[in-house]
């Protein structure tokens, strides 16, 4: 046997077979056990900078094969992201499905679709509100055309829905509000519902957006509802594209996006400009806000007795990152 040194024992001497050397391999490091602050800031900084070289070189290296290759060369490989390995909705909408367009044909957005309604808007606030959340309201009129603000003071929502229904509004937004942010935004379809409760969150006025576009016109946006594909997510689209009129007005050049990206719902409000023939910029003019829906409820706002189509339920339904449900 050795004797640590790393030379070989008495059994080589001997005329033996040699006895393997011992290695010695060097004691594993981490940068979290570096006691200094500034010394281990610095030593992670290299590190990741090491990261960076090593993985620069390696698309360089893999450019360069497929350079060579040319033809030959195997097709990309997809990166893998949360939304392509989504766990699949058994309420995935088929285009084709007979039953979804029946449902859709006689739903309570038909009317709407059918053009036997045209939108009418009455956007209310919570009980007495802040300064942001009014002007949030008086930029939200701006969006959606033929739409009014009511400043609410102690009127309960069952009363003022009674009197939408009789002056001819087909829908009614409430936006509410903690500490002076607008944090929820209420939606109900009139006179049939459905009512649906979101969280709001993210909300910047005009003023705060930076190199936002000149004051929205009085045309017709155009509307872009992204990647709702379940059946709950027709039913949250349709009722969003109820609120704008029938044939938006293209020579305004602006357009509403509702994105929905892992059950969350982007609102962006944008201008876009012709700068030639090939190229096409867009200027965001606000406001900009994301919604999380948390209860889609059958009629009318009825906080007692109403019944919830679906509710969100935290613990139960947000078992797996990859579960979506619009």
């Amino acid at each position: 046997a050795g004797d640590g040194s790393g030379q070989p024992g008495s059994a080589a001497e001997g005329g033996g077979p040699p006895a393997p050397q011992r290695v010695l391999f060097p004691p594993t490091f981490s940068v979290s056990e570096i006691k200094n602050k500034q010394r281990r800031h610095f030593m992670f900084l290299r590190w990741k900078q090491q990261q960076r070289k090593e993985k620069l070189a390696a698309k360089k290296k893999r450019r360069k094969e497929r350079e060579a290759l040319g033809d030959k060369a195997p097709p990309k490989a997809i990166p893998k992201t949360i939304e392509n390995q989504r766990v699949y909705d058994e309420t995935t909408v088929d285009p084709n499905d007979e039953e979804v367009a029946f449902d859709e044909a006689t739903d309570e957005f038909a009317p709407y679709f059918n053009r036997q309604t045209v939108p009418k808007i009455l956007i209310t606030t919570s009980d007495r509100p802040r300064g942001r959340t009014v002007r949030f309201c008086e930029q939200l009129s701006t969006v959606l055309p033929n739409s009014h603000v009511y400043y609410r003071r102690g009127l309960a929502l069952k009363r003022i829905i009674p009197q939408c229904i009789a002056r001819d509004f087909t829908d009614l937004i409430v936006i509410n509000e903690d500490r002076n942010i607008p944090n929820g935004l209420l939606l109900s379809h009139l006179p049939d519902g459905p009512t649906a409760h979101f969280r709001m969150s993210s909300v910047r006025l005009r003023k705060e957006i930076k190199r936002k576009g000149k004051e929205p016109t009085e045309h017709a946006p155009e509307v872009i509802l992204n990647n709702f594909t379940t059946r709950l997510g027709h039913s949250i689209g349709r009722m969003f594209a109820s609120l704008f009129p029938h044939d938006p007005q293209f020579t305004g050049r602006q357009v509403a996006t509702f994105h929905n990206q892992r059950d969350y719902i982007f609102f962006r409000f944008h201008r876009y400009i012709f700068k030639s023939e090939k190229k096409v910029g867009i200027q965001e003019l606000g406001p900009r806000f994301t919604l999380k829906l948390r209860s889609l409820q059958k009629g009318t706002f009825d906080s007692k007795f109403g019944e919830y189509e679906w509710i969100h339920k935290r613990r139960e339904m947000d078992t797996s990152r990859r579960k979506f449900h619009l």
